[in-house]
């Protein structure tokens, strides 16, 4: 069939609080996106993790994305424990019609991401 385009390319995650071996729940992530590595960041979408640590309000990406970047407010939801990070940004490369699920280990002093399925 001729005229069909890929999928678009979308992004999802979820938070794991290490520290308390549970979801963390109601922290605030926002997306942004780009065209290009000199392009400048656009915000895409917001929205806050829900109790079982997942964002599922994330917009497919649009057409032309290259990269992409999540920033997580951590600090109110770690504000009990002291915690190190206040905010956690990640940034990744998008390849078109491809999911990309980054999800997001937390504890007070550290973190840790990965590209997952």
């Amino acid at each position: 069939m001729s005229g069909t385009t890929a999928a678009p390319a979308s992004v999802s995650t979820h938070i794991l609080d290490t520290s308390a071996g549970r979801p963390a729940a109601g922290v605030a992530v926002t997306l942004a996106v780009r065209s290009g590595p000199d392009g400048d960041w656009i915000a895409h979408a917001a929205a806050t993790t829900d109790a079982d640590g997942r964002c599922t309000a994330l917009s497919a990406l649009p057409a032309g994305t290259t990269h992409a970047r999540l920033v997580f407010a951590v600090e109110e939801y770690a504000a009990d424990s002291d915690a190190f990070f206040p905010e956690v940004a990640v940034t990744f490369a998008v390849r078109p019609g491809e999911h990309h699920h980054v999800p997001l280990l937390l504890n007070p002093f550290g973190y840790s991401v990965y590209r997952g399925s």
